[in-house]
């Protein structure tokens, strides 16, 4: 009998990640928007379909061209062209008080120098700003131009490392952010992208929330919650 996976070991992850391409097929490679684009459009994604934030945060961008105007805008006019997202009002503000935080380091709205610092410390730098948790700021560095080493975890990602046994039942995103961490410390960028979309797109077609298909799990020989 296989046994279920074992807490952090490498082996394992990299054994999910296989399966999982040769399952889905290996993801293209994602846009790499600026720092700043990829934090504001972070802000406005939490709890939002993809293509809903996508299009709301281009919205945003065709609205503002300078992040100047956007920071400086009020936050009804905000809210009102990301109203399709979930509570519009709460990330609008957040959207401007982090953009006016980022202004008083850089006036350009430059976060290259996050590149500067370990990546556990340009995590505590984004995280003091408002609205801006570990997705938010792990999303920031990975999937940004930037490219550092930083592992996001959604509520699909993390509701997997539970079922899957890599993390406890009870692990929270940051938790489980340190967990995955220590078994990928010597991963890509790139790497750490490729093996979040493949476990998003488990968690969005196979291993959902409500109803998880484990007889068609590429991965369910060896989880925990199949067992």
């Amino acid at each position: 009998m296989q046994l279920a996976l074992g807490f952090r070991e490498f082996g394992d992850i990299a054994w999910v990640r296989e399966r999982l391409r040769q399952y889905f097929g290996e993801p293209g490679a994602p846009r790499l928007r600026t720092p700043v684009s990829q934090l504001v459009k972070s802000i406005i994604s939490s709890r939002t379909l993809d293509e809903v934030s996508r299009g709301a945060s281009q919205r945003l961008e065709d609205h503002y061209p300078r992040w100047g105007e956007l920071a400086a805008a009020p936050v009804e006019d905000i809210q009102a062209i990301i109203d399709d997202v979930t509570f519009a009002i709460e990330k609008a503000q957040y959207v401007r008080d982090a953009l006016c935080r980022v202004s008083e380091r850089n006036a350009d709205f430059d976060l290259t120098f996050l590149r500067q610092m370990s990546v556990p410390q340009a995590l505590d730098w984004l995280e003091k700003l408002p609205g801006v948790g570990r997705k938010v700021a792990a999303s920031t560095l990975n999937f940004s131009t930037l490219k550092m080493p930083s592992f996001v975890i959604d509520t699909h990602i993390l509701r997997m490392l539970r079922r899957f046994g890599f993390v406890r039942r009870t692990a929270d995103i940051p938790k489980a952010y340190g967990a995955m961490m220590a078994m990928v410390a010597e991963w890509s960028a790139a790497e750490l992208s490729e093996l979040h979309m493949l476990l998003k797109r488990l968690g969005q077609t196979v291993c959902r929330s409500n109803h998880a298909h484990c007889e068609h799990c590429p991965i369910g020989e060896r989880c925990r919650a199949v067992r």
